[in-house]
């Protein structure tokens, strides 16, 4: 399988490159890249009323990328306060069973809940959730297990307490998929 970490409007690429890295090494039958565009914030993404941006609305524009990529899955990251019209915020958001995920960087950081910065912390809540919306384009779903990755996190506590693992029973479900589309790709340059 072959995932692209595709920057969506201003990110700051080390960190970005920092999630690529680690997904390289938690989804050890792919391969990881970075892609080398970046693609501006859809201005219709934007909603002036609650000052944040709907993740749906992104999450479209990385599913066009996908579309005309190379790439089995692309991760889109954006640097911006994301919501779903039903929720207060969001994380991320995916296609479930598709090719398209998207992560929020905005309320990873420590300082936005009024916490020292730190950048260990920052990233290890960012692949926590790059590995969750990639593991939704897989078709796994919300795990009852507090300590697997697809656990759903209505806070970022949540986020802090799962590991940026699969559980047993998930892991499963992952390498089943990641095997079939290397089926899809035998043969294949």
């Amino acid at each position: 399988m072959r995932i692209g970490v595709l920057r969506i409007g201003q990110v700051d690429s080390d960190t970005t490159k920092r999630i690529q890295e680690s997904i390289s090494t938690i989804f050890t039958q792919t391969r990881c890249m970075m892609i080398d565009e970046e693609i501006p914030l859809p201005e219709e993404a934007f909603d002036e009323a609650r000052k944040q941006h709907r993740s749906d609305v992104i999450l479209r524009k990385v599913r066009r990328y996908a579309e005309k990529s190379r790439f089995d899955r692309v991760l889109g990251v954006v640097d911006v306060d994301v919501f779903v019209p039903r929720l207060n915020f969001v994380f991320g958001q995916a296609d479930y069973d598709g090719r398209a995920a998207l992560i929020s960087l905005w309320r990873l950081r420590p300082e936005y809940y009024g916490d020292l910065p730190n950048e260990q912390l920052f990233d290890e809540r960012s692949v926590k959730e790059a590995v969750h919306e990639l593991g939704h384009t897989l078709g796994l779903e919300h795990c009852s297990n507090v300590f697997c990755v697809m656990h759903f996190s209505n806070s970022i506590y949540e986020t802090d307490v799962k590991h940026s693992l699969f559980c047993d029973r998930c892991s499963v479900k992952a390498e089943v998929a990641i095997t079939g589309l290397g089926k899809n790709h035998e043969g294949q340059v």
